[in-house]
């Protein structure tokens, strides 16, 4: 057995808050950087390169890349040999968000009450999904979920007849209809399985995955491909102005599900892609 002070991850998840709204994961930039030479449309180029610039100014200046500093996503793995003294593991942790959102001067977006809308000003709760590993030590990461990517999230229960086809069209023509609202070009987590709960937690940790990683399955990193060459021909573009560059990656993640069942999710990640991993 392990002790961990819940000071300890407290210090590492304001650590976190900063660190992930300050700098864009070097895989999503390198994708900008292919997507600007690649990217034909001056207009869609001329974005991309403002998308870079912005990314080095809030490096240097400890400034965030986006206005918009989002809902704190916390994505811990637990190894059961841990345990945490002084408080629990949502008490560290939303007390990491609350200092790390105050001391790094971020934007608090969250609302106590989805009605009555007071600002819980310090931007928590966060939302902390856990799971129990093996080790002694727990894995923290941070992604940080601007509402306007969130926005244009959807969720559609599809029958089991319609297939793969019938996947891509409900996330072809959410794009068409959502995908210029969400900041392009996205990164596309998509959650096919499950049930009506875990579908879009499935797309959502598949934006986890580093731009350029492959499907450990074979045939969903071919729809991957695939998914991603039609997107990019929908000519949303940068910021919805057009350009063959829409997304940088598409992710899919699966899970058992009812035989009479077939949920899909799509998660939307902004072009400001920002996550960020510690291990205590």
């Amino acid at each position: 057995m392990r002790l961990i002070s819940a000071k300890t991850i407290s210090e590492a998840v304001m650590r976190l808050c900063g660190e992930a709204n300050y700098e864009l994961p070097a895989d999503v930039l390198g994708a900008l950087r292919a997507a600007y030479q690649n990217e034909t449309a001056p207009l869609a180029k001329e974005i991309i390169l403002q998308i870079l610039q912005n990314a080095q100014i809030a490096k240097d200046s400890k400034i965030a890349l986006c206005q918009d500093t989002g809902t704190a996503n916390v994505f811990v793995k637990a190894g059961r040999e841990v345990f945490v003294e002084g408080g629990t593991i949502y008490e560290a942790v939303n007390k990491g968000v609350a200092d790390g959102y105050e001391r790094n001067f971020l934007r608090k977006s969250i609302a106590a009450d989805p009605l009555l809308r007071q600002n819980t000003k310090n931007n928590t709760p966060a939302n902390i999904y856990l799971d129990i590993v093996e080790g002694d030590k727990i894995e923290i990461t941070l992604m940080p979920k601007g509402g306007g990517s969130e926005n244009a999230s959807a969720l559609k229960m599809l029958t089991p007849a319609a297939g793969w086809e019938g996947v891509k069209k409900f996330v072809i023509d959410t794009i068409k209809d959502k995908g210029a609202n969400a900041c392009p070009p996205i990164v596309l987590g998509i959650g096919i399985g499950g049930d009506f709960s875990s579908a879009p937690l499935l797309s959502k940790k598949a934006l986890l995955r580093e731009i350029g990683s492959k499907n450990p399955i074979a045939d969903y990193d071919k729809k991957e491909k695939e998914m991603l060459g039609e997107i990019n021909n929908l000519g949303i573009g940068p910021m919805g102005l057009g350009g063959k560059t829409t997304a940088l990656a598409v992710f899919i993640e699966t899970k058992a599900s009812h035989i009479a069942s077939l949920p899909c999710a799509v998660s939307f990640q902004c072009h400001s892609c920002r996550r960020k991993t510690a291990l205590v």
